[in-house]
């Protein structure tokens, strides 16, 4: 009968192309590599590697071989350390998705101090982590919007942020304090129109919803940078005359530390659901209540 060993040593010498490499990735000895794939050829009955001086060349029954074996073996493989992770690990690491700003502002600090929460933590826009949960590469997520078409997750709300237009503390708000006084919307907008914005992208994302929400229209700004990063943004905004839309979850940290002020909150509130996001399916209701308990214990600025 053959031995499934043999398949993972084969596919270990396809892959990394040397028998050095392959023993090294499989840790295991090279004369015991060695004498399974000749186990394996003996069996099949051909010869599956070309033996070159510096490398390992498949013969054509080796490349059918592997078409054939590969998918198995990793699913194989995947099994196992799925296995590993969930049952026979006490306290397995919880592949969590979020977007960099919550993570590194308001739970990096924090992850030391929790017993038996262990994280492998991923960042990414909602889009991405929607996808890596559906394809089950994360076990949980914070995620910014809801993906209607993707039936097997669950959006759980955490909190609701609220958007507002942000400035260096330093800046003058005379002019437009006055027209909000005034409860000019036309100036506004019109004053807003004429300085200079940072965005996290050229479709102006957070700026569309907060520019609709209070003017029913679309914005047509003078981009000074887009910096797909939010903490940067805020940075830039905090050392310039430059204006953008943050939000109080995204901003808080600043607007405690007095790197950014609110320059407006709008006369009508912008506001987004926060929601964590899974497979109810794949994930253990344990494991969601520590997460849920460990975000809403440390992001009290959205709450």
């Amino acid at each position: 009968m053959v031995n499934l060993e043999w398949y993972r040593t084969f596919k270990a010498i396809y892959q990394y192309g040397t028998l050095t490499r392959a023993a090294q990735e499989l840790m295991i000895s090279q004369p015991n590599m060695s004498i399974q794939l000749a186990s394996l050829e003996s069996y099949i009955g051909k010869p599956l590697f070309v033996r070159m001086p510096r490398k390992m060349m498949p013969t054509e029954y080796g490349k059918q071989l592997y078409t054939q074996i590969v998918e198995s073996i990793d699913n194989l493989e995947r099994v196992e350390s799925e296995f590993k992770r969930t049952v026979l690990n006490k306290a397995p690491s919880i592949r969590f998705g979020t977007p960099s700003e919550i993570f590194k502002n308001y739970l990096a600090e924090y992850v030391g101090t929790e017993e038996d929460l262990h994280l492998s933590v991923e960042y990414g826009l909602a889009n991405v982590l929607i996808e890596k949960l559906v394809n089950n590469e994360l076990d949980i997520a914070v995620i910014t919007r809801q993906n209607k078409s993707e039936e097997i997750l669950t959006y759980e709300p955490l909190f609701t942020e609220s958007f507002m237009i942000v400035c260096s503390t330093v800046f003058d708000t005379t002019e437009i304090d006055g027209h909000i006084a005034r409860e000019d919307s036309v100036s506004i907008e019109k004053w807003l129109r004429s300085q200079k914005w940072f965005a996290y992208s050229s479709d102006l994302a957070l700026i569309r919803r907060f520019w609709r929400e209070n003017f029913k229209k679309r914005p047509i700004l003078k981009l000074s940078a887009t910096i797909p990063d939010n903490d940067a943004i805020l940075k830039a905004v905090g050392n310039s005359d430059g204006l953008s839309v943050s939000s109080n979850l995204i901003a808080g940290k600043a607007l405690e530390n007095k790197q950014v002020k609110v320059l407006w909150q709008g006369n009508s509130l912008a506001t987004n659901t926060i929601y964590l996001a899974y497979n109810k399916n794949k994930i253990e209701p344990r494991y969601i209540d520590k997460i849920r308990t460990f975000i809403k214990s440390h992001v009290n600025t959205a709450q």
